[in-house]
């Protein structure tokens, strides 16, 4: 019974931690990535392909090294798996505001690149773990992904006035420094309770975690249709990352964007907190979470659409919104609720792992394709071509509502 008294009153100082952690790493990630993408262009003077390559070999390197940092964090400790990555994404921050060669530059994205490895997956398999209340945990990851957004719009206007003030690499080293002081608050902060290390002979504890996770994906439905839909949804997203500056450029915007591309930004942060307040309450309803994706897709279809054939910059900035503001976040936020809730506790970092390979392999197949299409065609018909990724995703979403067995339940 004591026990059980202790779960009940520290549930609510272990979401808040989380949250409050949630919400600081936004406010310093975006913050930092503003004035980096001005850096990157102004300061250390890249062009276009040193910049299209730096992405790449930080998607590669994080490609690579996400399933083995699920696994470790699976095998020795999701909070640990934290603190590494907060101590390499502060070093790569710092770095990155201290060099201009190209190169280098490279290499501290690269160093970037890993750190989120170990984070991703480790921070829902910790919560979840930790919380153990398995009715609670799809309302406190919807709660998650509204303070990452408030926490982004937060950190576009701090890190943009602060850049303002200071050159732009003294923002970025102090943006880089206050993520190392955040891993602190995790050591501090995060109890490790209920999860239970690998056995000693970590080698072979971790090739059977590796094993289980890689079965229960390949075994349930459910799952290779949320990392099918991930895959499409997540290259689209990359792509109308990339394309949506210069097509808002073509119909309107004036040369000197930042002050108008911030504030279309932040609109639409707090418009994607707003979707996912609405839904909260239901993302324990296995079928409206299937409504709610499938909506969100049909909306990504819908925005890029209109942003391909708007006549001018206020009805392509609203569909921006409708894609920025509605789409991704719904779809990244219900996919990680989806598979958390698929997944066991034993392999929950890794399954996680296997989910962020899918977003980058998506990033660079269907990425890929889209800048050929935007090659051949224009780009008006590669905008086209991420929103029929869109509505091929919401046909995989609607084929999950009638191939779900009993073994894909949520648990």
């Amino acid at each position: 019974m004591s026990g059980g008294q202790n779960g009940v009153t520290r549930a609510p100082d272990l979401v808040v931690v989380f949250l409050r952690w949630t919400w600081a790493r936004a406010v310093l990630h975006n913050g930092w990535w503003l004035v980096t993408s001005v850096y990157l262009v102004v300061d250390a003077q890249l062009t276009a392909a040193q910049l299209v390559f730096v992405g790449t070999a930080q998607g590669i390197t994080a490609l690579v090294c996400e399933i083995p940092a699920g696994v470790l964090a699976d095998t020795l400790s999701r909070k640990w798996s934290l603190v590494v990555s907060h101590v390499l994404m502060g070093t790569a921050m710092m770095a990155t505001g201290l060099v201009t060669e190209f190169w280098a530059v490279v290499g501290t994205q690269m160093l970037w690149g890993l750190s989120w490895t170990f984070a991703s997956g480790a921070d829902v398999a910790w919560v979840t773990d930790e919380l153990a209340r398995p009715e609670k945990i799809s309302a406190v990851l919807v709660r998650s992904g509204r303070a990452q957004l408030t926490g982004a719009a937060a950190g576009l206007i701090g890190f943009g006035v602060l850049a303002s003030f200071l050159d732009r690499g003294t923002a970025m080293v102090l943006a880089g420094a206050a993520m190392l002081l955040l891993g602190l608050y995790v050591v501090s902060r995060f109890r490790e309770e209920r999860f239970v290390p690998a056995p000693a002979r970590r080698w072979s504890a971790s090739w059977s975690i590796l094993k289980r996770g890689s079965a229960l994906v390949r075994h349930n439905r459910a799952i290779l249709l949320v990392f099918a839909a991930t895959f499409l949804v997540n290259g689209a997203s990359d792509a109308f990352a990339r394309l949506h500056p210069q097509r808002l450029f073509d119909i309107g915007f004036p040369p000197e964007p930042l002050i108008l591309f911030t504030g279309l930004g932040i609109v639409a942060l707090l418009v994607g907190a707003l979707a996912l307040r609405m839904v909260e309450a239901r993302m324990n309803d296995a079928r409206a979470a299937q409504r709610g994706y499938a909506v969100a897709c049909v909306a990504g279809a819908v925005g890029l659409l209109a942003l391909a054939v708007a006549p001018e910059e206020v009805s392509g900035s609203a569909a921006v919104l409708l894609v920025a503001g509605t789409a991704l976040p719904l779809t990244r936020t219900i996919g990680t609720i989806w598979v958390n809730q698929q997944s066991t506790d034993d392999v929950r970092a890794t399954v996680h792992s296997f989910l962020a390979q899918a977003e980058y392999a998506g990033e660079i197949v269907c990425g890929a394709a889209v800048a050929l299409l935007a090659g051949a065609a224009g780009l008006p018909y590669a905008l086209v071509g991420c929103g029929v990724l869109f509505a091929v995703t919401t046909w995989l979403i609607r084929r999950l509502g009638t191939s779900r067995t009993d073994s894909d339940r949520p648990v």
